[in-house]
């Protein structure tokens, strides 16, 4: 199979779908990777790496699409790309499809076969290709979520941690997923006070577990949501439903209750956003203020620090990458159930029913299209 890595074209994303060591994975097993001039710069992995790794280079992302079997990907394929994909072709990336219209539209009318990293879902619910970046993606938040509390950059001007004498900053994370509870680790290290807020009791028990009372819990209603708010200075969403729209946490009429100056960082913003009042921004513009409170939406958070998040990235996706290449996209999806989890559109058809439920649209069982998957 002939593997293809373009670069990639959203704003200030620097990650690359494939590392040398990747390429060299595939080459090894006889398929042909075919990588764009430059793709991988930005995660510091140079043309000379993945010639070395026996992988090709090619000119252009025409060129790379033209001639693969397989597009790796990290982030959703934007307008130009969607145009270059060919019936029947392998996409295998990021999707994020529940709040994106206008991409939707256009994979269904490509024709090609859509496996979405996001919604590979492993029997015990975990996300194994989400995983990574939303152990980044947590981690920044809290970092991220400290920048912007200093005065100079918008916020309040307080200090995460404090200093003998003054209280630390009080920090509020929504969902006690990969993404809450990396965002509490980090702010819990830089000595802020740390409250997690989610349905899951277990998952609330697990935090208990961990860190004892050093981190409170707290389960999450709109009532003790309107309770931390308020006293919040910086508020980390991190609440996910596996390929669906995220629900509205923090709502338009609760920002009145919060202290001028707060932050809110949505790191949900990519399948929607849990804060009413957030929407997609970049690297290069990533705040905006809504009644006196700085919203923080980059939807693509790990791509700051694009050597981490690429390698971290790639461990995750190599081994159904090449389960895909050695066997084709169809048997490896009936050998593997969690993979089957990932396709997304297949033949014109939506085949994950979040998506399809998301845009009132309709929905197509995969069984209907290629049978049952084995049972993992």
């Amino acid at each position: 199979m002939i593997i293809g890595v373009p670069t990639e074209i959203k704003d200030s994303e620097f990650r690359v779908g494939m590392t040398p060591g990747g390429a060299s994975e595939f080459v090894s097993r006889g398929h042909t990777v075919v990588v764009q001039q430059g793709a991988g710069e930005g995660s510091s992995m140079f043309d000379d790496d993945y010639l070395a790794a026996g992988a090709q280079l090619a000119e252009t992302a025409a060129e790379v699409f033209a001639r693969s079997d397989m597009i790796i990907k990290v982030k959703e394929p934007q307008p130009s790309e969607i145009a270059m994909l060919k019936p029947g072709q392998i996409l295998y990336t990021y999707l994020h499809l529940a709040p994106d219209l206008a991409q939707t539209e256009g994979l269904i009318e490509s024709g090609a076969v859509c496996i979405a990293y996001e919604t590979v879902e492993l029997d015990d619910g975990l996300l194994p290709l989400l995983a990574p970046m939303s152990e980044v993606a947590g981690r920044m938040a809290a970092q991220v979520g400290a920048a912007y509390l200093q005065r100079p950059n918008g916020g309040r001007g307080v200090l995460m941690g404090g200093v003998a004498g003054v209280l630390p900053a009080n920090v509020v994370v929504l969902g006690a997923g990969v993404v809450g509870f990396n965002a509490a680790y980090v702010a819990k290290g830089m000595g802020a006070h740390v409250t997690v807020m989610d349905v899951n009791l277990d998952r609330l028990r697990y935090i208990e577990d961990v860190w004892g009372n050093s981190i409170r819990t707290l389960y999450s209603n709109r009532h003790n949501i309107e309770s931390m708010i308020a006293e919040a200075d910086l508020v980390i969403g991190a609440v996910l439903l596996p390929g669906a729209k995220t629900p509205f946490l923090v709502t338009r009429d609760m920002l009145p209750l919060m202290k001028k100056g707060a932050v809110l960082v949505d790191v949900s913003v990519d399948q929607g956003g849990c804060i009413e009042t957030t929407h997609p921004t970049t690297h290069h513009d990533p705040v905006f203020f809504v009644d006196d409170i700085l919203h923080y939406g980059v939807a693509n958070m790990p791509g700051a620090v694009p050597h981490t998040s690429t390698l971290a990235l790639v461990n995750a996706t190599l081994r159904y990458g090449l389960a895909i290449a050695d066997k084709g996209w169809k048997q490896a999806v009936l050998d593997d159930a969690p993979l089957a989890k990932g396709v997304n559109v297949l033949d014109g058809k939506i085949t994950y029913r979040p998506v399809a439920e998301a845009h009132g649209m309709a929905y197509t069982p995969l069984e209907e299209l290629i049978g049952s998957p084995a049972v993992s």
